[in-house]
């Protein structure tokens, strides 16, 4: 198995290194978000170990840059932070296992195997597209009818995953949890509000609207006319 390790601190580095190399495993180290990217793409790896909390920038932000550039590698991410949203925000960026320091290297080893195991990733599906709406995952661009809509940065992310979900009732709570990272419901129309806003760029100027309401349960977006 060939490890790639992106971690600045030594002593952690130096604990999993260690292991790996008892076990018999290849291991290659890094120690900033920048010289993992550039590794994970330039060389040939079985699984990624990723920190969270790196000197030069969010490991997730570079999860999210290496599968942008269709780096498939299975991603651990490694991190203090424990939290549900903390744990949801590195598993929507594209990592496939997340675990808590401190750790034992046994646990750390034996999801490495498990995940060297899978299956190569399918590819992501940079562009989603429904009737005449279009929405660019890479360039974050939408349009519709031909036409470019300026989106906010919560509206874009309604909007990306109600498209995720065509047809499919996506709730309030489900929202608050994808698009604000809530684990609880903070009693305000946080969710009615920006949805509004978004219906009045993207459905209000066109023809028909995409996005409709279910009446006390959330959203549903289609091309139903």
């Amino acid at each position: 198995m060939k490890v790639l390790l992106v971690e600045d601190d030594k002593d952690t580095a130096g604990f999993i290194l260690r292991g790996l190399r008892q076990a018999g495993e290849s291991a290659h180290h890094e120690t900033t978000g920048k010289a993992g990217i550039i590794s994970a793409t330039t060389s040939q790896v079985d699984v990624i170990i990723f920190d969270r909390l790196l000197p030069d920038m969010d490991g997730i932000d570079a999860i999210r840059v290496l599968r942008q550039a269709k780096i498939l590698a299975p991603i651990i991410v490694l991190t203090a932070l424990a939290e549900t949203a903390e744990r949801v925000a590195g598993l929507d960026a594209g990592a496939d296992d997340y675990l808590v320091k401190p750790f034992a290297f046994s646990e750390l080893y034996a999801r490495l195997k498990a995940l060297s195991r899978r299956q190569p990733l399918q590819p992501v599906n940079h562009q989603l597209t429904l009737g005449d709406l279009t929405l660019d995952r890479t360039s974050r661009k939408v349009s519709r009818n031909g036409q470019l809509i300026t989106l906010l940065p919560r509206e874009y992310q309604i909007l990306e995953y109600l498209l995720l979900y065509p047809n499919q009732l996506i709730t309030k709570t489900m929202l608050l949890e994808k698009v604000w990272g809530f684990s609880f419901d903070p009693k305000t129309s946080l969710v009615q509000t920006h949805v509004s806003r978004l219906r009045g760029k993207l459905d209000k100027p066109f023809a028909y609207d995409l996005i409709k309401t279910v009446r006390g349960s959330g959203y549903i977006i289609n091309d139903d006319r």
